[in-house]
């Protein structure tokens, strides 16, 4: 899926606009201590412009590098400078995940930078001072895996993160998960159906009603150790914008929600892709040909369809369209949604332009629309170069909701 320029010339570093959608964020990771500007740029140089197995071999070659050191400093001792490194590698493992379908052996290549992501991923978590408690979180009948990162004391706030179409854990957890943590809260973040471990290791796709997915995340969350019932939090990024609001038409425990982007139509991001030919060939209903239609398009865009269909699982290209129509967010949902809840609204919104608002005039709920502008560097979807900015308005927000201090104890404010 293309996405609008966000900011200005000056900060392109590609023609190719998802390469420069995603360095962009790969900076913006920078504030988190999930990449360094160095190891991006110097990478960066290095990748051939619209060539995605350019982008993977080289940041193959700067995570392996980087895991190398993260191993090094483990070994001797180092935990902070281990687990730093090991967090940066993971990073960049994980965006070579994202590109798989653009290298002559896509299977291959998503395996192994995968399994090397989860490997300096957990490997980070384990150096933690306060290391997360891995979680099974019943569904179905299945579990997903998540990690339980609990602040120190007694009862505390707790956010429930939920993450979007594609990202990594160790794109969630920095600068959001951890700035909550700073703040006294408990976090549980988890891989949803089509994500992450959930799509790679058990082949589980996506599914439209979240709130079979998140209820039993909330059932499971509520059971854990000193969770503060009364203070429960959501956050949701990137499609998690669909999934959030979906399931809060359902589920009513959380206290408040940040929602970021606010996303009222899957499909829209998906039929944006699509030529007045292939549009029509949908609209008669002639699979066959639109499918073949799709596979003689430029490879580049053959494979952001391939990766983007993945998680549906839905067996042709023209499925997954029809399946993504089933991601809608109407009238009567919202009208069921009782969670005060923050929308995040950038300029420069590639995916689900106009969305945010959209979203935030069908909730007749108590909601907020924060505004992301690209006067405040702040521009593109889910702000990727605004990290910190973004972060002190979510959470300064779920903080007046819940009640807590500044102080980082997550206890309540006198009153």
């Amino acid at each position: 899926m293309d996405t609008a320029p966000e900011m200005g010339m000056r900060s392109n570093f590609f023609t190719d606009q998802v390469m420069n959608s995603m360095t962009r964020a790969m900076l913006g990771r920078v504030y988190t201590r999930a990449a360094d500007t160095g190891e991006t740029l110097t990478t960066v140089d290095r990748i051939t412009d619209g060539d995605l197995a350019s982008w993977a071999h080289e940041w193959e070659a700067t995570a392996d590098r980087v895991a190398a050191i993260g191993d090094d400093c483990a070994r001797k001792g180092h935990r902070l400078s281990g687990r730093n490194a090991l967090l940066r590698a993971a990073t960049y493992y994980a965006t070579c995940v994202v590109v798989a379908d653009g290298c002559a052996e896509p299977d291959e290549v998503r395996s192994r930078t995968f399994a090397a992501y989860r490997r300096c991923w957990e490997g980070y978590l384990g150096l933690l001072d306060n290391p997360p408690v891995p979680l099974e979180i019943p569904y179905e009948d299945t579990t997903l895996p998540g990690w339980f990162f609990r602040a120190p004391g007694g009862y505390r706030p707790t956010l429930v993160m939920v993450n979007g179409a594609d990202g990594a854990a160790s794109y969630l957890w920095p600068g959001y998960g951890s700035e909550a943590s700073e703040r006294g809260y408990h976090v549980v973040l988890f891989d949803g159906p089509g994500q992450q471990r959930m799509l790679f290791e058990r082949g589980i796709g996506f599914r439209p009603d979240f709130e079979n997915v998140l209820s039993p995340v909330v059932d499971a969350t509520l059971r854990l150790p000193g969770v503060d019932p009364r203070r429960l939090a959501l956050y949701a990024v990137s499609q998690g914008g669909y999934w959030a609001p979906r399931a809060l038409a359902f589920e009513h425990r959380f206290a408040a929600a940040v929602i970021d982007d606010g996303v009222v139509d899957v499909s829209e991001a998906w039929h944006a892709m699509l030529s007045p030919e292939l549009e029509e060939l949908l609209r008669r209903g002639d699979r066959a040909g639109f499918d073949a239609a799709v596979e003689r398009l430029p490879a580049n865009a053959r494979r952001t369809f391939a990766w983007r269909a993945k998680p549906y699982d839905s067996g042709s290209f023209f499925d997954t369209f029809r399946e993504a129509a089933c991601y809608r967010i109407t009238p009567e949902l919202a009208a069921r949604i009782t969670t005060p809840v923050l929308i995040g609204d950038p300029d420069d919104e590639g995916y689900f332009a106009g969305q945010p608002q959209r979203l935030y005039d069908m909730i007749a709920g108590e909601k907020t629309l924060v505004r992301f502008t690209r006067a405040e560097g702040a521009a593109g979807h889910c702000e990727p170069m605004a990290r910190a900015l973004a972060a002190q308005r979510f959470f300064d927000y779920l903080d007046d909701r819940l009640e807590v201090t500044d102080q980082g104890s997550g206890c309540r404010r006198p009153r």
